[in-house]
């Protein structure tokens, strides 16, 4: 098991490996997202209702200041940034959270629209919360939903779960798949609570999530379910921030979602150390 780095040497990891610091990520990206997501795009909105006061320029600046990237508006390409001691400081706050569930035995679920790199990351958590008694729950195993493959063709999604219970999307191909989609866990939700339907509701379940562990759409239908959240986003995914800013999501980890999954190894540990959970063996 990867030992739990301390603050100074993870952060000198997080800029070795460019999950912070300069990332590689395109800063022409960033700016587009950020002004589909102003518009109102669903597909930049991640299933959260946001305000409609937003604009390329206050989602700009708003990711400065919850994210890091460059604040130069002049700067129209070439890579962008993501701060490291934001980084910290979330992934701090994200263990903090992740702590309370595992003393309070609640009820998670854990998903992600990244399965090829942050799976490994998801699943430690897991295994973690279940060994000191959460229950992880696995609704709408087997849901599936047709995507659009932009030939004008359609693709099969199904709703599987990876060991320990992780959420991610499987193709007709069996390989997971890369999703911004909300559907899926929308689709979780109204399997736990048939009144669910994306808004928070006022009498929850008798099994109903305290808490979301999440990236993408997942993370946002669960933030907008009113479920706590705490999640993933790299500095070209401006919805969750945002989500984060009104309110919606508690905690969200700035970093570059798209590297070796095995250089997550030492975040890994660093939550888990952060919230009092002895890595699974």
């Amino acid at each position: 098991m990867t030992p739990a780095p301390g603050r100074d040497e993870l952060r000198a990891h997080l800029v070795r490996t460019m999950i912070a610091g300069d990332v590689a990520t395109p800063r022409q990206n960033n700016l587009l997202h950020y002004r589909r997501m102003a518009a109102g795009n669903p597909y930049y909105q991640f299933g959260l209702e946001l305000k409609p006061s937003w604009t390329e320029r206050t989602v700009l600046e708003m990711m400065v200041e919850r994210c890091g990237v460059s604040p130069d508006p002049r700067h129209l390409y070439g890579d962008d940034t993501i701060d490291p001691d934001i980084t910290l400081d979330m992934l701090e706050a994200m263990g903090d959270r992740i702590g309370l569930a595992a003393r309070r035995r609640e009820n998670v679920v854990i998903a992600t629209g990244h399965p090829a790199t942050l799976t490994p990351l998801y699943q430690a958590v897991a295994r973690a919360l279940t060994e000191a008694g959460c229950r992880v729950l696995t609704p709408a195993t087997g849901w599936t939903y047709e995507i659009e493959t932009g030939y004008g063709g359609l693709d099969l999604r199904r709703l599987v779960y990876a060991e320990h219970g992780v959420a991610m999307l499987e193709g007709d191909d069996y390989r997971t798949h890369h999703t911004h989609d909300p559907h899926p866990m929308e689709a979780m939700l109204r399997e736990l609570s048939p009144s669910a339907s994306g808004e928070s509701v006022e009498a929850k379940p008798d099994i109903w999530p305290d808490l979301a562990i999440a990236d993408h759409g997942w993370a946002g239908a669960a933030g907008q379910a009113g479920i706590d959240t705490v999640g993933f986003a790299d500095c070209n995914d401006p919805a969750l921030f945002a989500g984060a800013a009104e309110g919606k999501i508690d905690v969200v980890v700035p970093l570059d979602d798209g590297v070796s999954p095995r250089h997550y190894a030492p975040l890994t540990a660093y939550i888990l150390d952060r919230a009092g959970l002895a890595p699974a063996g």
